[in-house]
């Protein structure tokens, strides 16, 4: 990245939107720029469309579906996306040595399509039943309805005893007469998943498949779009812009559909759409036309008789990331009192490797920098380390979004659109105005998305593609048929959990180009903030997001649930936060690391990301709520545990952001002139 005025972050590491430099009415080419681009452009979407579709619901699949404790389930989606962060430092030098970048994409689009499909096979059974362990015996719980409203009882000799968890941690069986029959201390009612193996191994299967496929398409289709532009070409800037469009584009369509298929149809369906999108990425690359010829080719000493060997022995992996797994979903934390120690002992394989590669290879670096570096190069190393540091902090908490934040969402926040009743009474009560309406959106998208890409083409290419348009605006037309009774069956629009993440998106394509026109106006009054002052205000951002969503459950109703526009302000001051660091992160890499270890640093960097990742989901975890047959006992209490783990999140950020400013000084001065 680079911190340019005009530039905003759509994904951690991910390179910066220029939203200035797009010119959609440019001639030549595509809207001015090389054809190629948009083979490139929408394969990243597809991409996207995949992998965030199966971010959206995947916490609630593991704590749902297959009845994993939220701590197992933190812990299995933070190391899930730890390593989505990691393998791309293995899978770009791959490309860059052996396989060059164009088969590195494709081998890693095919490797996520099956993974996506495989987590679609996994959640077509049944995966698991939720049990209580009483007295030493096993008893199956049956859950009648969903949410607060759900039922959970257990049958005890003969007699069902409905399951209810009290203010203090406690769990009561009480009978059919109202009468409490037994009472369960805090953490002495045992209950959880009589899981199937075989769709618990596809599970692990579907998300080593998916992590492996990652690490060979994500860092190299970037290179690709680099690769089209000579150097010095001013036209580079704008075209990363319009390629990562292309992951805001699926990421918001897919965050939209994939939650609504997995409420209203099944997880299955989630995933399956998710597989589908990817399968298109790998359709688009594999057979391009011979449009992409001559671009992210193999390098040219590169052995062209070893790629097999390569692909065999990436597949050859599936069992190792399997075992890191499975390792994560049978942690169990340490004894309380143990310490620092024992409990960096009693971290899972994964957390070990993370936490001391990190520990230890930040300060081997500045020892080396000591040693080989001139003292004004190993004073910007020194600072470049600092805020490597706090940007882990940084996305530590911030990526709770897809894990408590999402949780929370689900059992604590009203999830119903109150204008949508009339729409929704219109379309029961009229059938023909929901297919209008639906007719209307999905061919209108086919048009817009026919006009977008149809540019520059030849007119038999155009025909074509009208006609394919057509068929996509029919097969979407075809499936808001399919989910409309699912759909509009209550009385308002239910927003599912999963789909809360939306919010991110939505307000980072709006703000971004409103922040850059903040950021031009202080740049050109020589007020522009420097690289750790904006890292600052990241964090204490951050925390005053959680702290927003704190204020609000003050509102919260008698059932214990907070509303919508609360949860929807901190992804707002979240999103305002990620716009404050983001842009400047690679940046600040090239300009104060040592030139021939510029490389070295940029994995640092990456690692730091991998790093927060598993850090957000170990915070997730302290923000546990006992759970039976995937539903908490007592929403006071999941409201409760819930508000206390946001507000020291809360306040230790804002405290963190405090000490960086307090820093930004002195970091300033070993920065020497760097902004």
């Amino acid at each position: 990245m680079t911190d340019s005025i005009n530039e905003a972050p759509v994904e951690p590491g991910a390179a910066p939107m220029n939203v200035a430099a797009v010119d959609l009415g440019a001639t030549g080419g595509w809207f001015g720029h090389p054809r190629q681009l948009k083979r490139l452009f929408t394969t990243e979407m597809w991409e996207r469309f995949g992998y965030y579709g199966m971010r959206a619901i995947l916490t609630l699949y593991l704590a749902n579906h297959f009845l994993f404790s939220d701590t197992t389930t933190a812990g299995l989606y933070g190391g899930f996306t730890a390593l989505v962060y990691l393998t791309p430092l293995i899978g770009g030098l791959i490309a860059d040595n052996y396989l060059g970048s164009k088969r590195s994409v494709k081998f890693g689009a095919l490797m996520m399509s099956l993974g996506y499909f495989i987590l679609c096979f996994s959640g077509t059974g049944e995966s698991a039943k939720p049990y209580a362990t009483i007295d030493g015996q096993k008893y199956e719980i049956v859950v009648q309805g969903t949410g607060e409203d759900a039922t959970k009882s257990v049958n005890i000799d003969g007699q069902a005893l409905v399951i209810k968890g009290n203010e203090d941690k406690s769990v009561s069986l009480i009978a059919a007469d109202g009468k409490e029959a037994r009472k369960f201390e805090e953490g002495t009612f045992k209950s959880d998943g009589e899981r199937s193996s075989f769709f618990v191994l596809m599970l692990l299967l579907g998300l080593s498949t998916v992590t492996i496929g990652n690490g060979f398409f994500k860092p190299n289709i970037s290179t690709i779009v680099g690769s089209l532009y000579e150097d010095g070409d001013r036209r580079r800037d704008a075209g990363f812009t319009i390629f990562y469009m292309g992951i805001n584009l699926g990421s918001l369509i897919s965050q939209f559909f994939c939650p609504i298929l997995a409420q209203t149809v099944g997880f299955w369906a989630g995933f399956g759409l998710a597989a589908v999108g990817m399968a298109c990425s790998w359709l688009l690359f594999q057979f391009d036309g011979g449009r992409l010829k001559g671009y992210g080719e193999r390098p040219e000493n590169a052995d062209a008789g070893k790629d097999w060997y390569i692909y065999g022995g990436a597949l050859a992996t599936i069992p190792l990331f399997w075992f890191l797994f499975s390792n994560l979903m049978n942690y169990v934390k340490p004894a309380e009192g143990t310490g620092i120690v024992g409990y960096v002992l009693g971290l899972p394989i994964m957390g070990k490797a993370l936490f001391l590669t990190f520990l230890f290879g930040v300060p081997l670096i500045l020892l080396w920098s000591w040693f080989k570096g001139s003292k004004k190069e190993f004073q910007m190393m020194v600072a470049a380390m600092v805020l490597i540091v706090f940007n882990v902090v940084f996305w530590t908490l911030f990526e709770q979004a897809g894990s408590s934040l999402t949780l929370f969402a689900e059992r604590n926040t009203v999830l119903e659109i109150g204008w949508t009743a009339p729409l929704f009474a219109m379309f029961r009560d009229f059938a023909f105005s929901y297919y209008l309406v639906a007719a209307g959106l999905a061919f209108g998208l086919a048009w817009l998305s026919f006009w977008f890409f149809a540019n520059g083409e030849e007119a038999a290419t155009r025909r074509s593609m009208g006609i394919g348009f057509g068929v996509v605006g029919l097969l979407s037309f075809a499936g808001l048929v399919y989910i409309k009774s699912g759909l509009i069956e209550q009385p308002v629009y239910l927003m599912p959990a999963g789909q809360t993440q939306i919010f991110n998106a939505l307000f980072i394509v709006l703000l971004a180009p409103i922040f850059s026109m903040i950021w031009g106006a202080l740049a050109r009054r020589g007020l522009e903030p420097s690289i750790p002052i904006k890292f600052a205000i990241a964090l204490m951002g951050v925390g005053a997001g959680f702290l927003f969503l704190v204020w609000g459950a003050n509102f919260a109703g008698s059932e214990f649930k907070v509303g919508m526009a609360w949860l929807a302000g901190l992804y707002l001051i979240h999103s305002i936060a990620e716009l404050c660091i983001s842009p400047v992160g690679l940046s600040m890499i090239t300009k104060l690391s040592i030139a021939r270890i510029v490389g070295m640093m940029m994995g640092v960097w990456f690692l730091s990301i991998s790093v927060a990742q598993y850090f957000a989901g170990m915070v997730a975890q302290v923000a546990s709520v006992e759970t039976v047959g995937g539903q908490v006992t007592n929403l006071k209490v999941s409201l409760d545990t819930y508000i206390g783990v946001f507000t020291t999140i809360g306040e230790v950020s804002i405290g963190i952001g405090v000490l960086l400013l307090l820093f930004s000084f002195p970091l300033k001065y070993l920065m020497h002139g760097v902004k």
